[in-house]
């Protein structure tokens, strides 16, 4: 095996400058000199005698502003692969959800429970919650992933959605057919719908989640009367810059397709990309780089100003999915309930804990554990935190070591069999016990 390093169209080395910054930009790198074509997509004659394809995350005729493509240039067409056969590992990764009356409840679950030996990304994946079918190019589902070796010998693509990383747990490596990109806890990376991947861990082993998103792709959320600036700033975003692999040897490629994965073998490494440009890439950012916004007067804003990430459905204003995150911040709230108040939403929310303790609840909710409060279920703070936060001393806070995050949809989750087996007992129990307000008489 050959591993090439990169370049980009400056000439730089991979010690200089391994990703480059901005969220959405066009992108041109090359890992050999010469492999880009200049001035056109398609040469009759590639250089090297590589390969054109093209790689197209909207359809071809969405408006140039939504319109995410790239152009790859690589050593094999991906076209050349045999017949694909289901694929009989990950029993818990996609499985579908239960076709029972999908019932009111909140559920709850504590972080799942370690992998046995030799277990690697894809087959440590548990998905837990997914609304929609994947045909419909709608909707989003939740995994987590719990792992113990390197991908070596295969490779994973999903052809349902846009995979959004954020480990909780130990590194990753995603070796991406267009870069490599490394992340760790409090770092989150995308992986686009139909890029092959492999993952290492250069820990020895991963926890963490995934979001699966099947509809419009992420993007940033407008800003609206915040202005030009705050939340997640383009800049922040890094995509790789071209590498690529020549491996002559047997490599598994593990496919998911309308929600059922799929395996078949080829003769080389389909890492194989040594030139490409475009809008359509993978991307790691850094939460800490968020730049929050809070009320500095009274009251507790909606959460919708903790938007990382949106994916528009079609209704305005109603997301398939947004990705927010509840960070650091400083509360400085005037004669104000601190913590998100009591609320039922017409949105459905799941949410899971990278670290830290979550404001709202103070037992129960452990780091790589997950909430679901589906459409119009009632839900806050649990008894104890609204008795603390009741009684609190409002002087200027600052909520440190947290980092938590929501993947709310518009569409009602549907846990799978595993995650309704395996939901906390109890969780109701949070909010009983509440005192009845006394009115004058």
């Amino acid at each position: 095996m050959t591993i090439h390093q990169p370049t980009n169209t400056a000439g730089e080395t991979a010690g200089q400058s391994e990703y480059l910054p901005g969220f959405g930009n066009h992108v041109s790198t090359e890992a050999v000199p010469g492999a880009l074509p200049i001035g056109r997509n398609s040469p009759q004659r590639p250089a090297f005698g590589l390969y054109t394809e093209q790689l197209s995350g909207t359809a071809f005729t969405a408006p140039r502003h939504e319109n995410r493509r790239s152009w790859l240039y690589r050593m094999r067409p991906t076209a050349e692969h045999p017949p694909f056969e289901r694929y009989t590992g990950a029993k818990r990764f996609a499985p579908g959800t239960t076709d029972a009356p999908l019932a009111p409840n909140r559920l709850r679950w504590d972080p799942i429970e370690a992998p046995a030996p030799g277990t690697d990304l894809i087959d440590g994946m548990t998905t837990m919650l997914a609304n929609r079918d994947p045909a419909d190019l709608e909707g989003v589902a939740l995994h987590v992933y719990a792992a113990n070796t390197d991908m070596i010998d295969r490779v994973f693509m999903d052809a349902d959605g846009e995979l959004l990383f954020v480990p909780q747990h130990g590194r990753l490596r995603l070796l991406t057919e267009l870069g490599r990109i490394d992340i760790a806890p409090g770092q989150i990376a995308l992986v686009p719908r139909g890029v092959r991947f492999r993952a290492e861990l250069p820990d020895g082993e991963a926890r963490g989640y995934v979001a699966e998103n099947h509809g419009a792709l992420f993007r940033l959320p407008d800003l609206g009367p915040i202005g030009a600036n705050g939340l997640a700033n383009p800049r922040d975003f890094e995509t790789p810059v071209a590498w690529f692999e020549d491996r002559d040897e047997p490599v598994g490629v593990v496919q998911k397709f309308m929600g059922s994965l799929w395996t078949t073998t080829l003769d080389h490494s389909p890492l194989d990309v040594v030139a490409w440009h475009g809008n359509l890439a993978p991307w790691r950012y850094d939460l800490s780089r968020f730049n929050t916004i809070n009320t500095v007067s009274f009251d507790h804003p909606d959460p919708s100003i903790f938007t990382l990430l949106t994916s528009p459905s079609d209704v305005p204003g109603r997301a398939n999915a947004d990705f927010v995150i509840f960070p650091p911040r400083w509360m400085v709230a005037e004669g104000t309930f601190r913590p998100p108040w009591f609320h039922r939403n017409i949105m459905s929310e799941a949410m899971g804990l990278i670290t830290g303790a979550y404001d709202a609840k103070a037992e129960g909710f452990a780091p790589g554990g997950i909430s679901l409060h589906n459409l119009m279920s009632g839900h806050g703070p649990d008894l104890a935190s609204w008795q603390g936060a009741s009684a609190a001393d409002l002087k200027p806070h600052k909520i440190d070591g947290t980092m938590a995050f929501m993947l709310e949809s518009c569409w009602p989750y549907a846990p799978t069999t595993y995650a309704l087996d395996h939901a906390q007992l109890d969780y109701d129990a949070v909010w009983s016990d509440f005192p009845k307000a006394v009115l004058p008489r």
